[in-house]
Order: C-alpha cells, then sequence, then structure tokens
C-alpha cells in the first residue's frame, strides 16, 4: 500500500511539495511571532446565531470577499477562465484542482499529466458496484454517494500508512494519494447511481483519453459538446467557497480527528444534503418552474413582479437571492448566465432567470434592510442543467457533491501539510450567556 512513496514524483507531487516546505515555515513564522494577535472579537449574537462570519479556520484555497466575490488562490472566476488551460472555452476541472492544491496556474503539459492519472484512476471496484446496485432507488442519490464514497475507504492509503507508524510531517503524502483516487472515482460513482436510479442500470466505462468532466458527462449519458463545456463550467465554479460552508468545513472537521478523505468526505456530502446548503439549487428550480406555470413561457416583466410580489406576502422566500456572506451578485451566476447567452437559445426558463434578475432586485430593495438582494449561482444553475435534460431535480445535489470533491480534496492536504489540529472550540451554557450579558449591562 505504501510503494507510492518509492515510485516516480509525479509534477504534481513536486510543486506541492515545494509549496508546502515554504508554507510550513510561513505558518511557523506566524505562530511564533504573531500568535497572541487578536483576529476577531465575537459577540454574543454571533455565538447564537452559528458563529456567522467569524473568523476561525485556516482555508489556503478560496477566499470570498463579500464585495469581490470568490477568488480562488487569489484568481477571480474571469482570471480562472482566461489563465486556466481549458479544451474549448471553460477551465478544465483537472487545471482548477491544480491550482486548489499548488496555488499556481499549471502549463498545458501540467494539466495533461493529471487528467491521465485521474482518468487512470477512474474505474470503481465491482464490490462498490455491487453495493451501488443493491441500494432502494428511492434512497436520495446523495446518500447513495456517501455510501458509495464510504465503501472505497477499504485501501485507504492514509490509513495504512498512519498504522505503519509514518511521521507527522508525512501525512499530506498518502493524504494526497487518497484524495487524488476520491476525485478520480466520485464521478463514477454517481454516474453509476444515476444510471441505476432513473435509467437502464447500464453506464459506461471511463475513458483513459477523455477528461474529468466530459468522462463524467458521458458516464451519465450525454454525448453533447455544449453539455460537456456547461460540466466542466459548472464543476468549476462550485468546487470551492471558503473553508467555513457546510460541506468543507463537516469534512475539515472530520479529518481533523486523522480520519481518512473517504470518511471526512462522506461527512461532507451528508452536510451539503440539507436544505439549507446543497438543496437549494434545486429548490431555485422548483420556483422557476412554479413561476412559468402561472406566467406562461413568454412573460413580462410585469407579470413576473406580480408573482415575486405575492410570494413576498404570502411569507415566502424568493429562492436563490441572497447570500450569507456576499453583498452583490454572485459572480458565478454572472459566468453561468454568459455561457448561457453564448450557447443556449429560446429557454423559457433561463428567460424566466433573466427577467427576475431585473426584476427581483429592486423589489427585495424596496421591502427594507435586506443586505444582498441579488441572485446567487443556484437561481441559474438548475435551470442550465434542466435546459439539457438533466431533469432529475434530485440528483443535482450530487452534481454539487461531485464539484465539491476538488476543493474538500484540496483543503484535506493541505490540513495534513501543515499539521493543523484537532479543531475542539469550546461552548458555553445558556446559564453562562446569561452572566455575561448581566455582567456587560
Amino acid at each position: 500500500m505504501l510503494k507510492f512513496l518509492s515510485r516516480p514524483v509525479s509534477s504534481l507531487r513536486k510543486a506541492l511539495e515545494d509549496k508546502i516546505v515554504i508554507d510550513r515555515e510561513r505558518l511557523t513564522k506566524l505562530k511564533k511571532e504573531h500568535g497572541a494577535v487578536p483576529i476577531d472579537k465575537i459577540t454574543l449574537d454571533q455565538m447564537v446565531r452559528g458563529m456567522k462570519s467569524v473568523k476561525a479556520l485556516l482555508t489556503e484555497t478560496s477566499r470570498l470577499d463579500p464585495f469581490k466575490g470568490i477568488r480562488f488562490r487569489g484568481l477571480s472566476i474571469p482570471e480562472c477562465q482566461v489563465q486556466l488551460p481549458a479544451k474549448y472555452r471553460e477551465p478544465l476541472p483537472e487545471s482548477m484542482f491544480w491550482l486548489l492544491l499548488t496555488g499556481s496556474v499549471p502549463t498545458q503539459e501540467q494539466v495533461e499529466e493529471l487528467r491521465g492519472e485521474l482518468a487512470s484512476k477512474a474505474k470503481i471496484p465491482e464490490k462498490v458496484k455491487s453495493l451501488l446496485a443493491s441500494l432502494p432507488k428511492n434512497m436520495h442519490p446523495l446518500t447513495q454517494l456517501s455510501l458509495g464514497v464510504l465503501a472505497l475507504g477499504e485501501n485507504s492509503y492514509f490509513d495504512t500508512a498512519y498504522n505503519k507508524g509514518m511521521k507527522k510531517s508525512e501525512y499530506w503524502k498518502p493524504m494526497l494519494e487518497d484524495s487524488i483516487n476520491l476525485v478520480a472515482k466520485v464521478p463514477t460513482i454517481a454516474a453509476t447511481i444515476y444510471r441505476n436510479v432513473y435509467k437502464d442500470g447500464k453506464v459506461s466505462e471511463p475513458r483513459e483519453d477523455l477528461d474529468w468532466a466530459e468522462n463524467y458527462s458521458r458516464m451519465l449519458g450525454w454525448e453533447d459538446t455544449n453539455f460537456f463545456e456547461m460540466m466542466r463550467l459548472n464543476l468549476c465554479l462550485h468546487c470551492d467557497h471558503e473553508g467555513g460552508n457546510v460541506s468543507t468545513h463537516a469534512a475539515h472537521l472530520v479529518g481533523s480527528a486523522l480520519s481518512d478523505a473517504y470518511k471526512s468526505y462522506s461527512a461532507g456530502l451528508n452536510g451539503l444534503a440539507g436544505p439549507l446548503h446543497g438543496l437549494a439549487n434545486q429548490e431555485c428550480l422548483k420556483w422557476l418552474l412554479d413561476l412559468r406555470q402561472i406566467v406562461g413561457d413568454d412573460p413580462t416583466d410585469a407579470a413576473v413582479e406580480v408573482y415575486v410580489r405575492q410570494n413576498l406576502r404570502d411569507g415566502k422566500i424568493i429562492p436563490g437571492y441572497g447570500h450569507p456572506v456576499l453583498r452583490q451578485t454572485d459572480p458565478r451566476f454572472i459566468a453561468m448566465l454568459d455561457f448561457a447567452n453564448k450557447v443556449i437559445e429560446d429557454c423559457p426558463t433561463l428567460k424566466a432567470v433573466e427577467i427576475c434578475y431585473k426584476v427581483v432586485p429592486k423589489i427585495l430593495k424596496d421591502i427594507g434592510d435586506i443586505k444582498n438582494p441579488y441572485p446567487n449561482v443556484n437561481a441559474i444553475s438548475g435551470a442550465v442543467m434542466y435546459y439539457y435534460g438533466l431533469s432529475e431535480l434530485e440528483f443535482y445535489t450530487a452534481v454539487f457533491g461531485v464539484s465539491r470533491t476538488l476543493g474538500i480534496a484540496a483543503n484535506m492536504v493541505w490540513d495534513r501539510a501543515l499539521g493543523l489540529p484537532i479543531e475542539r472550540p469550546g461552548s458555553l451554557t445558556l446559564e453562562n450567556l446569561e452572566e455575561i450579558g448581566q455582567k456587560s449591562s
């Protein structure tokens, strides 16, 4: 199981090892020179509201700025679209994975090497296929994906290395092997679940000549070049979103106990299953389809405005609008809308998306104290998948889960590379909070 340590080192592994040496020194210096520096003050309100906006995690892969949007290793989405190697127009997810791991934009040759490694490891064991085939079809696809991932962990490099007594400073190496194996195989597991639940149960084998997104798309059953490009973009846009979102944080928390990549990522998937996290694009599409039933396929702005205002009067939210951090239109929404405007014509659902983009923010601003009246990526991502015939709404969270593999895998490698400890925040009782409140008044 540890033969990987003696085989020729790939360019990704060499680039990552060089980066780890530098960043370990940076972290050691920070702790020594500035360890006592306060970063943020927490209020009682923040504590009882889920620690919202409390800066308490070290995450290397991405940063979400309220006014500038997501940046992957410092690069905005438009910069990623220009700089990261692509097959056609949209970045290859393999190039995004390289960026998240190393902090550097890879060359075309480096991406091709990584693409080949992922494709060569994409097949899943027969035991995992049998497990997936045995699961009830009415079991949610994300639950099935979580179980399939756990089944992969039988041969964890990290568990084997840990049990043999590997040095702590070397933990990142088997974690990287598990993470690459995870990234390679998750699309195959997800596609197998899709074909088992919604189709004939037959799934094509992954091909070693295809990129990660095209392999996934073809295993799902699509042969449309534009669908492949949409999936490349979709998988890149959803891959990472700082460390505090539920799925990434859950994986980090479980991994901090030195659980392997499979158990940690499976925990992240279980967090993604919640309606306040990964189910959002599904709920947004349902809302858009309901809107179309009322206003028709060629609605006016005024008709959409009447529908939206009635929803608000009925005490309903407008799915896909607002964000706990962002204070502007989600750059991921803009990227997906730009893609749709270039390659998609005559789609009533996407027309509704565009009208809502004009109408909804104005209405929400009129209401009053709303910090972000603008759309997030969920306001459009489901509509685009629906246009291409991926109409099984419950599977949308699994698509999200496949994408999030890239960010979670990169984070797990860096958690071990930097030697981050087990996460164990302190907690207080209501009585403690009442005492604190009384002393401050």
